[in-house]
């Protein structure tokens, strides 16, 4: 027996198995101002048009089913999505967010250690779930804030059993081709799974970018994730959804645990999935104000990256008056609350979710008078 064993057998209190303490929880962006009533939250990447009136009409239908549990295999949600995207209902399995879902994997998947493979920006919640396996997650640099293939496939040995990749990724907005994603995958070991984390993938529209869906049918070892949380604006229900290989599906579904998904949930999602219309106006406002507002950040001295989600992070001098958490500061004292990320290890960085033009014109000005006053 090891003595870790011993000494939780001996401890005068339960004792979190080894790693455990060491992982830091996840904090997400502040949503609140004090001394502000009515603040301004574009912290977070929200839907700022917020949901679907269908899916509104969908949720209030589910008033009188309160006390009913929901169907475990979320039969509407599954053959709605299959429709409209033209997949195999099988190989769906749905998550409470994408998060339930990246966790579902790593418990599949890991063993203490084993090894995930991510970008060293990359979302939290995939390092949380790895070490709460007592696996070990390793971080592969990303010059030029893009995921680079080479950096990854140096950091996979024959314990890397995931690797991870947000296409286009969060925190920092950048994307990855489609050919470059084909090539990482054809440098991975057939046993690795590559996840394709495609949160933001409804906003990116270039020729170039695939969202995954192809290579799920072809390859083995390939998984999509998606949410309706973003574009669809139902981040309070918790919706996320993967596309995978069957057998993968099958072992996967074992460890979810019973209705994980509600039904109000369910009802809202398919509704949401039917409004072309209001999917049709958030992606028009987001590709009307996302280069508007890389502008003029950018004249104002400041460093917006290229991209291809429905927010932009901006770089920020290191010069003491003009940094990232000042201006975060700066900006929450007039009510507008934008996600400093330090803690995604970019401390001169915000990322500022897109507005309406309302909004939007309010963050510029505010920034123009920060660095006005910074320089003075």
């Amino acid at each position: 027996m090891s003595d870790t064993v011993l000494d939780r057998a001996s401890a005068p209190r339960p004792t979190p198995k080894p790693g455990i303490l060491d992982i830091a929880p996840y904090v997400p962006g502040k949503s609140k101002v004090e001394g502000v009533e009515h603040p301004l939250k574009l912290s977070a990447n929200e839907n700022i048009l917020g949901s679907s009136p269908a899916a509104r009409e969908a949720f209030s239908t589910a008033f009188d089913q309160l006390q009913m549990y929901p169907d475990g295999r979320s039969t509407i949600l599954r053959e709605a999505l299959a429709a409209t995207y033209g997949l195999e209902p099988d190989r769906l399995l749905f998550g409470c967010g994408s998060d339930e879902i990246f966790q579902m994997l790593n418990q599949t998947f890991l063993e203490p250690g084993d090894n995930i493979v991510q970008g060293e920006f990359g979302f939290g919640a995939y390092a949380i779930g790895a070490r709460a396996c007592q696996a070990e997650v390793r971080m592969a640099p990303e010059p030029g804030y893009r995921i680079d293939v080479d950096e990854l496939l140096k950091l996979v040995d024959e314990r890397t059993r995931i690797v991870f990749v947000a296409n286009p990724a969060n925190p920092t907005g950048t994307w990855n081709s489609g050919e470059e994603i084909r090539r990482l995958h054809a440098g991975l070991p057939p046993s690795v799974v590559l996840c394709l984390d495609g949160a933001y993938a409804e906003f990116c529209d270039d020729p170039a970018y695939e969202d995954g869906m192809s290579m799920v049918r072809e390859f083995e070892n390939v998984v999509v994730t998606r949410t309706f949380s973003k574009l669809h604006g139902l981040a309070a229900l918790r919706v996320g959804w993967a596309y995978m290989p069957r057998e993968m599906a099958a072992a996967v579904d074992r460890i979810r645990l019973p209705f994980n998904v509600n039904i109000p949930a369910q009802l809202a999602a398919v509704a949401a999935l039917g409004d072309a219309d209001f999917q049709r106006r958030s992606l028009a406002l987001v590709n009307q104000w996302r280069p508007w507002l890389a502008q003029q950040l950018g004249g104002l001295g400041l460093e917006p990256l290229p991209s291809a989600a429905n927010f932009v992070l901006v770089g920020f001098p290191a010069t003491p008056g003009k940094t990232a958490k000042e201006a975060d500061a700066f900006l929450s004292a007039r009510g507008l609350i934008t996600r400093y990320v330090a803690g995604y290890g970019l401390p001169n960085h915000l990322r500022i979710t897109i507005g309406l033009e309302v909004h939007n014109r309010a963050v510029v000005e505010a920034l123009a008078e920060f660095m006005k006053g910074a320089a003075q």
